[in-house]
């Protein structure tokens, strides 16, 4: 393994029960056990670096966000895309759930990759921003929606079930089922003092897929955590996590918010 690639830990949690590691996620991944983790939620490479232009706060810039973010061809993209999948399917526990975010340019691939490794899709869920920067091209719909596909471990008709909180959703839309579109916000300027990450999401949203999908001290994992958004929301919502960021510059925003998130949650307790 190259240096640049060795993982350190960067941030772990006052009761040393989280953590967040610098470097290659599939370096991290490996060093792991296997059936680690309850749920994976993550927001993998969109691979829309291509020198375009796109509007933020008003104002035309780059779409190019590093070389992270630049695809190699649809084959080498995909190719990615099956071998970090498969450690997550490796580090899931039987009835393991795992979250993938992704636009067109890379949910294609990420729901071919899950079926061909052997995951069962549970759904997809359509994140409408009701706030979308606006398209200035002129020469397709203004991008709104980003899509989430929700997959578990556990095969049809088996022993192992995963957690679906049905009720606690029902309760949160007025007592009426849940639908497969939400609604929210992009992060606003308190999710961003601590720095900006240009594909961050919000925290409610990650909330929302983990209330949904697992319990009070539950093991989440991110292979791509950027500004550590999954984090912040396993620890507001009593969870435990684990997350790997290969970008020096976007661990040190991440390791930056999940200090002050758990340092909010013990300070919580002690009231």
């Amino acid at each position: 393994m190259s240096q640049a690639n060795l993982a350190k830990m960067v941030w772990q949690s006052i009761d040393g029960e989280s953590s967040l590691y610098r470097g290659d996620q599939l370096s991290v991944m490996e060093s792991l056990p296997d059936e680690s983790f309850d749920c994976i939620w993550t927001d993998p490479p969109y691979f829309l670096s291509n020198n375009g232009t796109t509007c933020a706060s008003g104002r035309r810039t780059t779409v190019n966000k590093g070389k992270w973010d630049t695809s190699r061809g649809a084959a080498i993209d995909h190719a990615f895309n099956v071998a970090w999948l498969e450690q997550c399917y490796r580090l899931l526990a039987p009835a393991g759930t795992i979250w993938v975010s992704g636009t067109q340019h890379v949910y294609f691939s990420v729901g071919m990759a899950l079926q061909e490794i052997g995951y069962r899709l549970l759904n997809d869920i359509v994140w409408e921003k009701p706030n979308p920067p606006p398209n200035l091209g002129c020469r397709c719909f203004t991008h709104a929606t980003e899509m989430l596909l929700w997959a578990t471990k556990a095969a049809k008709g088996s022993a192992a079930r995963y957690t679906f909180n049905y009720q606690e959703m029902k309760k949160r839309n007025g007592d009426r089922q849940m639908k497969n579109v939400w609604r929210f916000t992009a992060p606003g300027k308190a999710e961003k003092q601590h720095g900006k990450h240009p594909t961050q999401k919000p925290v409610a949203l990650v909330e929302q897929c983990l209330s949904a999908s697992t319990n009070p001290g539950d093991r989440v994992f991110d292979p791509f955590a950027g500004s550590g958004t999954t984090g912040v929301a396993s620890l507001n919502l009593d969870r435990r996590f684990v997350g790997c960021e290969i970008d020096p510059e976007f661990a040190r925003l991440a390791r930056d918010r999940l200090l002050a998130a758990d340092n909010e949650r013990i300070s919580s307790q002690l009231k």
